[in-house]
C-alpha cells in the first residue's frame, strides 16, 4: 500500500519486498533486512531504491532515500505510454504496450507498483524469463527510460510524423466516451420521472426494502387462507339481519287476518 513521505506532500512510496539475510558468527546468526521500495508522484516521476539495515523500518527508510536520489521523468501520453517498449535486466524481460482509455494497468504486483507510481493508468504488460522482484523492477525502469515523445522523435529524425497508433486509440476512446455519455443522457431524458412517496393514495410509488418485499411474498399464502376462512362467516353475518325483516311481514299478515275476521262476523249478523 502506498504511503506519503513525510518530507514531501507529493511523493509516495510502495514497498515491493522485504528480504532477510543471516550472517553466521561465533555467537550464532546475525540477521539483517533488505527493502526494495518504489517512490513516485503518480505524475511522471518515479524511482526505485534498495536499503539494508538490522531492522525493517530502518531498511525501508534507507531504501526511500535511495529511491529519491534515483528519480527520473517518464514521458506519458494521457495516462498511457507514447509507444511500445521492452525493458531488459539480467534474465528478466518486460514488454510494455500502450492501451486504450479505460483498460487499466494489466500487470503483476511488481510491475504494477512501478507503473502506478509513475502515473500510468492504461497499459498492457508481459514478463518473460526470471520473475525475480529486483530484476523485474529494474527491467521496468530500463524500459521506461527508453520512452520518447512524438516531438522528440520528430526532432531527432528531422521529419514530420503523422498521427501515431497511440493517438488513434486515444481519439477512439474519447469518441466512444462522448457517444456513451450522449446515449446515457437521452435514455435519462426519455425515461419517465419517478416520484417518491405515495401515488394516487396508494403505496405504489414508494419503494419497499428487499426484506419487506420477501416477507410480504412469504405471507401471501397465509393471507389468502385467512381471507378464505373469513368469507363464510361474512356471508352468514350478512344473511342474519334478513330474519328480523321477515318477522314484521308476518305480523302485518296476522294483523290483516284479524281485521278481516270482524268484517266477516258483521256481515253474517
Amino acid at each position: 500500500m502506498a504511503e506519503l513521505l513525510e518530507d514531501t506532500q507529493s511523493l509516495e512510496s510502495t514497498t515491493v519486498g522485504i528480504y532477510r539475510t543471516a550472517a553466521v558468527v561465533k555467537g550464532g546468526r546475525r540477521f539483517s533486512f533488505g527493502a526494495l521500495v518504489v517512490v513516485g508522484d503518480r505524475r511522471g516521476n518515479v524511482g526505485i531504491g534498495y536499503g539494508k539495515a538490522p531492522g525493517v523500518p530502518a531498511a525501508i527508510e534507507k531504501a526511500q532515500k535511495d529511491a529519491r536520489k534515483r528519480l527520473f521523468r517518464v514521458p506519458l501520453k494521457e495516462g498511457t505510454l507514447p509507444h511500445p517498449v521492452t525493458g531488459k535486466f539480467g534474465a528478466s524481460r518486460v514488454r510494455l504496450v500502450p492501451a486504450s482509455p479505460g483498460t487499466g494497468v494489466i500487470a503483476g504486483g511488481t510491475v504494477r507498483a512501478v507503473l502506478e507510481m509513475a502515473g500510468v493508468q492504461d497499459c498492457l504488460t508481459k514478463a518473460y524469463g526470471s520473475t525475480n522482484q529486483k530484476n523485474l523492477c529494474k527491467a521496468v525502469i530500463e524500459g521506461l527510460g527508453q520512452l520518447r515523445t512524438k516531438e522528440q522523435v520528430a526532432s531527432l529524425r528531422g521529419v514530420d510524423l503523422g498521427q501515431t497508433e497511440v493517438e488513434e486509440k486515444l481519439e477512439a476512446g474519447r469518441r466512444f466516451r462522448a457517444e456513451a455519455l450522449g446515449s446515457g443522457a437521452e435514455e435519462a431524458s426519455a425515461a419517465p420521472a419517478r416520484r417518491a412517496g405515495k401515488v394516487g393514495g396508494s403505496g405504489a410509488g414508494k419503494s419497499e426494502p428487499p426484506q419487506q418485499r420477501r416477507r410480504s411474498r412469504r405471507d401471501q399464502p397465509q393471507a389468502q387462507a385467512q381471507a378464505q376462512a373469513q368469507a363464510p362467516s361474512q356471508q352468514e353475518s350478512q344473511a342474519a339481519p334478513q330474519e328480523p325483516q321477515a318477522a314484521p311481514q308476518q305480523e302485518q299478515a296476522a294483523g290483516g287476518e284479524s281485521q278481516s275476521q270482524p268484517t266477516q262476523q258483521g256481515s253474517s249478523e
